[in-house]
């Protein structure tokens, strides 16, 4: 079985709304289970996807099997959002479901929020999106960095929940930075041949979005 033919079709099933689970990777596939799991097993090694303990998909970036506080809607199907930047980028990897509707609740004081998201410009909104975990141990575990990659009402939301959960403050940016930083990062994901960037590329464009600063690796 060639690696990326499971690639893709963990990433066929998400893009469709469905679970991308072991068994039916291998009906999918035509091959044995133990081939689908040691083929997952040397993808999660590459860091195209994450499994979780009992050796299913976690997450395959920007789809998740796991909620993680938000819901994304696109023309006809209903995903979990992976986090704030995950969510805002399913618009732009699937723009035939554009407008996405994206909700979520504010962690610290659990305010529902909404935006429309698509590809020609960023939602409007006051809210505030805080990144916990630095990029350098962002896939430490990486189910952790996208649960606490968040939106809030505001600094004044961000504060209170740091407070409240001795967390250091992380990464805070507008609705127009991150969707900015969605709008091109998983750009070729769901094609045949898809080579994560190198990290020089992907620090020229955490740069033209506008990042910057130890948190991202980068010079201030």
């Amino acid at each position: 079985m060639d690696s990326e033919d499971l690639r893709i079709a963990v990433y066929d099933r998400f893009r469709h709304g469905r679970l991308p689970a072991v068994a039916a990777l291998a009906v999918d596939l035509a091959v044995s289970v133990d081939q689908v799991r040691e083929g997952l097993e040397d993808l999660a090694g590459q860091r195209h996807l994450a499994l979780g303990a009992d050796g299913e998909i976690a997450m395959a970036h920007p789809f998740t099997a796991v909620p993680l506080g938000f819901s994304v809607m696109g023309k006809d199907t209903l995903w979990w959002g992976g986090c704030a930047w995950d969510s805002f980028a399913l618009a732009h990897l699937l723009p035939e479901q554009s407008p996405m509707l994206v909700a979520t609740t504010c962690p610290a004081c659990q305010g529902p929020h909404a935006w429309s998201v698509d590809t020609r410009e960023a939602p409007p909104g006051e809210q505030v999106a805080h990144f916990l975990v630095p990029a350098s141990h962002m896939w430490d575990d990486v189910v952790h960095t996208c649960g606490n990659q968040r939106i809030f009402c505001s600094e004044q939301c961000v504060s209170a929940w740091l407070e409240r959960t001795g967390n250091q403050r992380g990464y805070v940016m507008d609705l127009f930075t991150l969707w900015r930083l969605a709008s091109g990062w998983y750009a070729g994901r769901l094609e045949r041949g898809y080579v994560r960037r190198e990290p020089s590329v992907a620090a020229d464009y955490l740069r033209s979005v506008g990042l910057s600063g130890p948190f991202w690796g980068l010079p201030d």
